[in-house]
């Protein structure tokens, strides 16, 4: 038997009583191998509902180990999983389109329906952009917000596919509001709501995210220097009693800059001031180079200068499927009472 043979069989033996825990609560969609910090490096394996999804971002898999794990996994799962293998190892983690390891069935790229806590989502293993429709690691935050919802304002920033804003929806929130900058995003989270007709419909606004929550939060729109300020939508100052705050690690507009590294204070203070008075600010740093200690008393300290002091706060760590050796996972949750 190979390395990636023992390493695979070891997390799937691992993870046995987490998958029928995960069953009995209405999720097929989760990790199945984290592979570094399993024994294999830069590869992961992750179930969709029915697609079976590997991605590998340091080398390519040959085909011969591909298909021996997607047996492997078939075998020990009692399915036929749909395999879909996008090797992203070449620059900036792109996939490979060609696909010359392995060209999936048309079924596997299919629309594919996936669930989580009992709500359906839309599954796609290849779509215009690079990362899957859902990220698995945050299953225990959308869990947490399904349960905590009922009767609450949320407000669901970067929302990409809006899995957090359908969990508030299905918790009983009274308004839900997604905001995103990329309306394709917006358009898989209003397929996620159609998915699922029980739910109460969901707000969606497309926009940058710093116009957006400066003027939720009351504060000017200023612009980078040399920049024009493109047309942005006009919103009302108001607070929400619920905040979600997931940025993607770094990204930039005329509006400004999204960097977890260097300044997420530019990204905190407006957040914490859109949340309501003894509302629940979530915010989430998804850097690996980034500690949890340190991040945590930047956070704790913007709140204090913002004048919105956080009176209890809780760590929200991804489940048992995304191990962390160190207990420092790459995905840094904050659950904030203010």
């Amino acid at each position: 038997m190979s390395s990636l043979n023992q390493a695979l069989r070891a997390a799937l033996d691992h993870r046995q009583a987490l998958i029928n825990e995960l069953h009995a609560q209405g999720t097929d969609c989760y990790r199945l191998f984290h592979g570094s910090q399993e024994g294999v490096g830069g590869l992961t394996i992750d179930r969709y509902g029915p697609q079976l999804l590997v991605q590998s971002f340091h080398q390519s898999l040959p085909t011969t180990e591909l298909l021996d794990l997607h047996r492997q996994i078939n075998q020990h799962m009692g399915l036929e999983l749909l395999l879909v293998y996008n090797d992203r190892s070449r620059g900036n983690s792109r996939i490979d389109r060609e696909d010359t390891v392995y060209r999936a069935e048309p079924a596997a790229l299919e629309d594919l329906v996936g669930h989580e806590w009992g709500l359906k989502y839309r599954v796609r293993g290849r779509h215009a952009g690079q990362d899957p429709l859902l990220f698995l690691d945050l299953r225990n935050t959308r869990g947490w917000v399904k349960e905590q919802a009922a009767g609450k304002r949320v407000l669901n920033l970067f929302a990409y596919t809006c899995g957090v804003g359908l969990s508030a929806a299905a918790g009983g929130a009274s308004e839900v509001c997604n905001l995103d900058f990329a309306e394709g995003n917006l358009a898989v989270g209003r397929e996620n709501g159609q998915l699922n007709p029980q739910l109460p419909p969901m707000h969606f606004v497309q926009s940058d995210y710093f116009p957006a929550i400066r003027q939720l939060a009351g504060l000017p729109i200023t612009q980078r220097r040399g920049h024009k300020l493109p047309s942005y939508p006009r919103l009302e100052q108001r607070q929400y009693d619920l905040v979600v705050l997931d940025p993607p690690a770094w990204a930039k507009s005329a509006f400004g800059t999204v960097d977890l590294l260097r300044d997420y204070q530019s990204l905190l203070k407006p957040a914490l001031l859109a949340t309501a008075d003894n509302g629940v600010l979530i915010c989430c740093n998804n850097l690996a180079k980034v500690s949890m200690d340190d991040w945590r008393e930047q956070v704790l300290r913007c709140a204090e200068k913002a004048g919105r002091p956080v009176r209890d706060w809780k760590v929200m760590a991804p489940g048992a499927d995304f191990p962390s050796q160190d207990h420092q996972p790459p995905l840094k949750t904050l659950i904030l009472q203010l």
